[in-house]
């Protein structure tokens, strides 16, 4: 399997092309050669101008062609979203072929992309359609908090019905089997509850008491260090605070809010449980600052360290 990651340059009209590039120049030569960036080079040429910065992007860059490169800057197109599926679908093959090791998504655009004809709800949806996965899951990682979820882009009404013993002790051993690829030797998970104080017996709600807290005691049977339903609104900063390693959250906003308060510029997003690897920056297109030249690139270096991780990782399991 190869140790090559392989950047996706998103949108087109995005900040995917600017962040993508300043990474790329800001690499030692040694990771640059283990770098792509699966995007087009006229687009990329062109974000490279707005940055100011000096660097030959054609070795580097899987080259795909877009109808009227470059496409103006921070607008909705169909067009756009059409060549984000591409890039996506061409770094996929790829991957599924150990021609790269781990897939770094820059953002897209969703209304972009099903204008298209695409029809997912993101990146993560995406990605388990193109590999035939039944299950994917989403996995939000900063330096002192991370969280794995039981659901993602579904209404709440959705996120509760969806929250059965079965997904709920599916996420946990995907979240436990991630860590310790890591590097984790016997991850700590607590897992949040669905209601207010875990349903208070009953009073709340009964979901936590029928559906998930089987789901625990399933997940410890098979030698899994987890604990819950814990209430979600303590268990967040116990984990933050070192008392576990990963909180299985019940729904998109239930993770996503504590994540992005203590780690908005360096949240890692990790797609888990599918046949390649894939890390994401955890933030969107930014069409009202793309081709400025001012997108902050951190979040995509910190993406990219984990897919790094991710390789390194597999290399050691091997």
């Amino acid at each position: 399997m190869s140790n090559i990651i392989g950047i996706t340059m998103g949108d087109p009209c995005g900040v995917g092309p600017e962040i993508a590039v300043r990474a790329l120049a800001e690499m030692s030569p040694a990771d640059r050669d283990q770098t792509r960036i699966y995007g087009n080079l006229t687009t990329l040429e062109t974000a490279r101008s707005a940055l100011g910065i000096d660097i030959d992007l054609a070795p580097f860059v899987v080259d795909l062609p877009i109808e009227g490169a470059p496409l103006p800057w921070g607008q909705l197109s169909a067009v756009a979203g059409d060549a984000a599926f591409r890039f996506i679908e061409k770094a996929v093959r790829d991957a599924e072929a150990g021609a790269i090791g781990c897939i770094v998504t820059a953002p897209i655009n969703k209304e972009a992309l099903n204008l298209a004809g695409h029809h997912y709800d993101g990146h993560t949806g995406m990605l388990r359609s193109l590999t035939g996965s039944k299950a994917a899951y989403m996995l939000l990682a900063s330096e002192r908090l991370k969280v794995i979820h039981v659901s993602t882009h579904v209404s709440l009404q959705e996120a509760i019905r969806r929250a059965t013993t079965e997904r709920v002790l599916a996420t946990i051993r995907a979240g436990d089997a991630h860590l310790k690829r890591i590097g984790y030797a016997a991850p700590k998970i607590a897992v949040a509850g669905i209601n207010p104080h875990c349903g208070e017996n009953g009073l709340f709600g009964t979901e936590d008491d029928d559906q998930i807290a089987p789901a625990v005691a399933a997940a410890r049977a098979e030698g899994i260090d987890v604990q819950g339903p814990i209430s979600a609104d303590t268990v967040f900063y116990r984990a933050y605070s070192g008392a576990f390693d990963l909180i299985v959250a019940q729904y998109h906003d239930q993770g996503h809010i504590p994540i992005k308060l203590v780690a908005f510029d360096t949240a890692v997003n990790v797609s888990v449980d599918l046949p390649i690897d894939r890390t994401s920056v955890d933030h969107g297109t930014a069409f009202d600052i793309a081709g400025k030249g001012i997108a902050n690139h951190g979040n995509m270096n910190s993406a990219i360290a984990y897919a790094r991780k991710l390789v390194n990782g597999r290399a050691k399991q091997g």
